[in-house]
């Protein structure tokens, strides 16, 4: 005898005395034998130590018997987990969050629609609302504007320096900005300071001989500076050409497409030939060799300085600390060339590049095609060969019996109900491709013009739907979404605060999408 809280058994046989009470909650599970194996209709309850073993006539009774002790161990089993599983709707929540939340309701009206039709209807709890969407509100919270102060536009050599008037030495002051946009300009100047600073020289001695050389500089006396920077050997680091910035102007040229043509472009730029790209005859000062590297180009000042500000600030280091942001600045065009250096493609497509465009075609060797050419002599005796080798091939497969009569169909059902009540899904009912073939298949024919209702072909099912359906429509399918989402996130039900859960809010649709059936069964 069985009842929703235990199950009492005593034999036939009024010889044996020996008797089974035992409680449902004490139970954990239950297997049972295979119908059609040759073995009897075994059950099997387990508990944790042990269990007991039922034998029945026959296995339509002991399917019964199963049933119910299957609800039994859930009726016993959730009792105590439903508490548990029943949401706490008194969640506390912090301002920022409360905020963010509200924020995602009133930018996103389809959201909006849900939770007040979950939420506000009581479908769902504000807790278990939110939590499949927890990513969504990461996100939004983690979404700052992240933009970074970009550089002036102003040149440093624009720097007015103040003059006390009674002497005939002036003073610059130096901003933070002002070094970080000397620093990312000259990396030479940059490194100096890296080399020099405190080791060689304090941080004022430094400046002051950097703002010598630019005096030096804009009174393009190129003979004077040549004759400081023989004098003294630090100073001519600030008034030599930037060896750094030039390394990397030739690792930029090697970049380029190297068929291009620079001789015919060279007239176009201005830091080749003086007059703003003019051919000026005889214009061209013969400079020396030795002055050659203190040579200083205003053009090349200008477009340094614009690629530097449209760069913009390349590290986040916001101190007034100038070794800090050297060192930090440095950091970043070592990584920078680092992951240049590792890509190992990019010189192997420029030798390719280069071999392709060399090429003298009436030099080469004829190359063989690279598939055999397909020589039909007769199309018949070919056609007629594939139709024989497809036939064979259809005759070799196994016919499939499509027909089953009402008794065949049922048993096979029972069949296969308990072969996965017994071993489980070992494979899955469908196969994945064969349901993502299904699935697109179905994708394409709805979204296809072939299978559209009315005149205009690019007009779509739910078009020639009232604007209200059509609206009511694509709600139900939203929320469909909605529920199916929170179902299989708690699936298996094993609450009976869940399984009512489920039982209304389907009960709720079925009533819902009456009227929907009958206007497409129309």
């Amino acid at each position: 005898m069985q009842t929703r809280e235990r199950f009492t058994f005593r034999p036939n046989d009024p010889s044996k005395s020996q008797s089974l009470n035992v409680d449902f909650r004490l139970i954990k599970g239950h297997k049972s034998s295979k119908e059609g194996s040759g073995k009897p209709a075994l059950l099997n309850i387990t508990k944790d130590q042990g269990g007991y073993f039922f034998e029945f006539e026959n296995f339509p009774d002991r399917e019964l018997c199963r049933d119910f002790v299957a609800k039994a161990i859930i009726a016993n089993t959730s009792s105590g987990a439903s508490e548990k599983a029943t949401p706490i709707n008194n969640e506390q929540l912090s301002s920022a969050e409360m905020q963010r939340r509200i924020k995602l309701l009133q930018e996103d009206s389809e959201l909006q629609k849900l939770h007040q039709q979950f939420v506000m209807g009581g479908v769902l709890s504000e807790t278990e609302f939110w939590a499949t969407r927890k990513k969504l509100v990461d996100v939004n919270a983690s979404r700052r504007v992240k933009q970074r102060v970009g550089l002036k536009s102003d040149m440093t050599f624009n720097v007015k320096p103040s003059s006390d008037g009674q002497s005939n030495r002036v003073t610059f002051n130096l901003t933070p900005e002002m070094i970080h946009q000397i620093f990312a300009e000259k990396p030479a100047v940059r490194q100096a300071y890296l080399n020099f600073v405190p080791n060689k020289m304090t941080e004022r001695d430094f400046w002051t001989k950097y703002w010598r050389a630019q005096y030096l500089h804009s009174a393009r006396n190129i003979v004077a500076t040549a004759a400081e920077a023989a004098e003294d050997e630090e100073l001519a680091v600030f008034l030599k050409q930037d060896p750094i910035l030039a390394s990397e102007t030739r690792q930029k040229i090697r970049k380029v497409d190297p068929t291009l043509d620079m001789e015919a472009d060279e007239g176009d730029d201005y830091t080749h030939i003086p007059g703003h790209g003019l051919a000026v005859e005889n214009t061209k000062d013969e400079l020396e060799a030795q002055y050659e590297p203190f040579k200083r180009s205003f053009m090349q000042d200008i477009n340094r300085h614009a690629a530097v500000v449209l760069e913009g600030r390349t590290i986040d280091v916001e101190t007034a600390d100038t070794r800090t942001v050297a060192e930090a600045l440095a950091s970043s065009k070592r990584v920078e060339l680092a992951k240049e250096a590792s890509n190992g493609n990019v010189n192997q497509e420029r030798l390719d590049r280069i071999s392709r465009m060399s090429e003298i075609e009436d030099l080469q060797a004829p190359r063989e095609p690279p598939v055999a050419p397909l020589c039909i002599k007769d199309p018949r005796d070919y056609f007629d060969s594939q139709q024989v080798n497809a036939t064979n091939q259809e005759a070799g497969t196994k016919q499939m019996k499509s027909r089953l009569s009402t008794s065949e169909a049922y048993g096979s059902l029972r069949v296969f109900i308990s072969e996965i009540r017994t071993v489980g899904l070992s494979d899955p009912i469908v196969r994945p491709e064969v349901a993502v073939m299904v699935f697109n298949g179905l994708t394409q024919n709805i979204s296809s013009s072939k299978y559209q209702l009315g005149k205009n072909p690019h007009e779509s099912i739910l078009d020639t739907l009232p604007r209200v359906t059509k609206e009511e429509l694509l709600l139900h399918w939203t929320s469909i979404q909605e529920l199916l989402k929170h179902f299989w996130s708690s699936y298996p039900i094993t609450t009976t605060y869940l399984y009512t859960k489920v039982i209304s809010a389907l009960l709720s649709y079925y009533v819902e999408f009456v009227p929907f059936v009958v206007i497409f069964s129309m």
